[in-house]
C-alpha cells in the first residue's frame, strides 16, 4: 500500500477509530481522511501538483501531519522547516529545496505563502492520490554542523521500507499508541512516531514541546503504549525529585535513538519506571534506523542492538574493505537508503560509494553481532598519535553517581597536538568536583585518556534533536597551555 492513500484504508477499516490528536484536536479516521483530502484540495489551488515541494513551518501540531498526507496525495514531497530557524536559515532551506508553497502560519514567519487557517479546502475537490513509489516524499534537512545544512532525499520506497522495519522490529499494531515528543522536522518523529503506528492500524497523540516536570502527567492521560525520545529526555526523567510519580502502566516500552546512551542511565531509568528501554541506531541518510535492541530480548545496554531485516549493516577499514568484528567505519546498505543529497552530487558520491550508506561512526561487532558504537570519526581525539575515543571517556563518567551528561571533546595543545577536555552536568542536589571526576575516571581509563580539564557545568547546550552540541563544546575548548 502507498502510505498517500493511508487516510481512505484507515476509513474503510475503521471509521470512527481514533488517529491523530494533539492538545486542542482529535480526528477520527474519517474526520483526518478529510481534512487530507481538505488541505490536498487547498494545496492544489496554490498550484501544488506532482514533482512539487511544499515546506511546512510549524510547531508539532495535527496540521503538519495533515500537511505531509496532503502534500502526498498530490504527488509533491514535504520539507519540514523547525520553526525556530531565523529567517536566513530558514530561507536557505526554502530556496535550496525549490519548495513553491511555504505552509504555516504567516504571524509567525514572513517566509509563509499559505496560512494554517487556510488547508480547509473542500475535500471533493482533492485530486485523486498520485502513488508513485519512485516520487520523492521527504526533504530531510541535516544539522548543519559543518556548513550550510543539506537535503537528504527519500522518496516512497525508502519511507515505506523503513516503517515496515520499524513496525516488524517493535511489533507494532492495532493497539499501539504512540506518544510523539520529538520534532517533526527530524525523521525520527515523522517515521517511529507517525507513520509507522498509523500504517501498523494505531494511533498517535502528539505531545507538544517536552517538559519534564509535567510529562509523566501527560503519559498518566493520554496512556500511550510507547514513545520515541534521545538521551537528554531521558536523563531529565530520571533526574525528577523522587516524589515525581505517575502511572506509566500504559507503556510496553521505550525507544531511544539520536545518540548513543550510557548503560548505566539505561538501568537509571529502567529502576525507577520499570519500563523497558530499547535502543537504536540510524541516521537520516538510511531513513531513521538501521539497528534495534530486540524489545523481546535479549537487550543489550552499552551496544545498539541488531541490524534490522531488510538491511545490512558491516564494518569498513580505511582502505575500503569490510572486515569482520571492527572497529572499522559503520556502513549500511538496503532500501532505506537515501537517494541522495539534494543538488550536492559530489557529497552524494562521497557518502554512498559503491551501495554502501557510510555513516562517518566507528563500531564494532560483539560476538552476538550487536553494533557497539565506539565513537564518530570527526570526534576521535589524537593525542600524541594515539587515538582516543570520546565516547568510552564518557562511559567513564557516566559510571559517576553524581553524573547526570558528561561530554568530551578535543582541546589543542602545543606538544601533543590535541587532549580530551570534559563538561560534566551533575544530577540535581549532587556534589562533586572536577578532582573528583578526575579521580574516578583514574580507576578506569588509561592515563593518557584520563581528561587534562574537567568543567563543571549547570547544562550542557543541545541542538534542536536533543542532543548534546559538540561542535559548541568544541569552540569552547581553549588550548590547554
Amino acid at each position: 500500500m502507498h502510505i498517500a492513500v493511508l487516510p481512505q484504508d484507515r476509513v474503510r477499516a475503521a471509521p470512527t477509530g481514533p488517529c491523530i490528536a494533539d492538545e486542542t484536536r482529535a480526528l477520527d479516521n474519517a474526520a483526518f481522511a478529510d481534512a487530507v483530502a481538505g488541505a490536498a484540495a487547498a494545496l492544489h489551488a496554490a498550484g501544488t501538483g506532482r514533482g512539487d515541494v511544499v515546506a511546512v513551518v510549524l510547531p508539532n501540531r495535527v496540521e503538519l501531519v495533515v500537511t505531509l498526507f496532503a502534500a502526498w496525495r498530490l504527488g509533491a514531497a514535504v520539507t519540514p522547516v523547525n520553526p525556530a530557524l531565523t529567517v536566513d536559515e530558514a530561507g536557505h532551506q526554502i530556496a535550496d529545496s525549490g519548495a513553491g508553497v511555504v505552509m504555516g502560519e504567516r504571524a509567525a514567519s514572513p517566509l509563509v505563502t499559505l496560512d494554517v487557517a487556510e488547508l480547509a479546502g473542500d475535500p471533493a475537490a482533492a485530486p485523486e492520490p498520485v502513488t508513485d513509489d519512485d516520487a520523492l516524499a521527504l526533504l530531510i534537512y541535516t544539522s548543519g554542523t559543518t556548513g550550510r545544512p543539506k537535503g537528504v532525499m527519500l522518496d516512497h520506497r525508502n519511507v515505506r521500507a523503513m516503517c515496515e522495519m520499524i513496525i516488524a522490529g517493535i511489533g507494532l499494531d492495532d493497539t499501539d499508541h504512540s506518544l510523539l515528543v520529538l520534532p517533526l522536522f527530524h525523521v525520527n518523529g515523522i517515521v517511529v512516531s507517525v507513520l509507522s503506528p498509523l500504517l501498523a492500524g494505531g494511533r498517535t497523540t502528539i505531545a507538544g514541546r517536552f517538559r519534564a516536570e509535567t510529562f509523566l502527567d501527560v503519559v498518566a492521560r493520554v496512556r500511550p503504549t510507547y514513545f520515541s525520545a534521545v538521551p537528554a529526555i531521558y536523563a531529565m526523567l530520571a533526574a525528577l525529585p523522587a516524589d515525581a510519580v505517575a502511572d506509566t502502566s500504559s507503556l510496553r516500552l521505550v525507544i531511544c535513538g539520536a545518540a548513543p546512551m550510557p548503560a548505566e542511565l539505561i538501568a537509571r531509568f529502567e529502576g525507577r519506571f520499570d519500563v523497558p528501554l530499547v535502543e537504536g541506531y540510524g541516521l537520516s541518510e538510511g531513513t531513521c534506523a538501521s539497528t534495534l535492541n530486540p524489545p523481546g530480548g535479549p537487550r543489550r545496554p552499552g551496544t545498539v542492538g541488531l541490524p534490522l531485516p531488510g538491511q545490512t549493516v558491516a564494518l569498513m577499514g580505511p582502505d575500503g574493505t569490510l572486515v569482520d568484528d571492527g572497529p572499522g567505519e559503520v556502513v549500511i546498505s538496503g532500501p532505506n537508503v537515501m537517494r541522495g543529497y539534494l543538488n550536492l552530487p559530489e557529497a552524494t558520491a562521497e557518502t554512498i560509494r559503491d551501495g554502501w550508506l557510510h555513516t562517518g561512526d566507528v563500531g564494532r561487532f560483539d560476538d552476538d553481532g550487536y553494533l557497539v558504537l565506539v565513537d564518530r570519526i570527526k570526534d576521535m581525539i589524537i593525542r600524541g598519535g594515539e587515538n582516543l575515543y570520546p565516547k568510552e571517556i564518557e562511559n567513564a563518567l557516566y559510571t559517576h553517581p553524581a553524573v547526570h551528561e558528561a561530554a568530551v571533546v578535543g582541546a589543542a595543545d602545543p606538544v601533543l597536538g590535541e587532549v580530551p577536555v570534559a563538561h560534566v552536568a551533575l544530577l540535581p542536589g549532587a556534589v562533586a568536583s572536577p578532582e573528583e571526576l578526575v579521580e574516578h575516571c583514574a580507576g578506569r581509563l588509561a592515563r593518557i585518556k584520563i581528561p587534562t580539564r574537567i568543567t563543571i557545568v549547570d547544562a550542557l547546550p543541545k541542538n534542536s534533536v536533543g542532543k548534546i552540541d559538540k561542535p559548541t563544546l568544541r569552540r569552547a575548548a581553549v588550548p590547554t597551555g
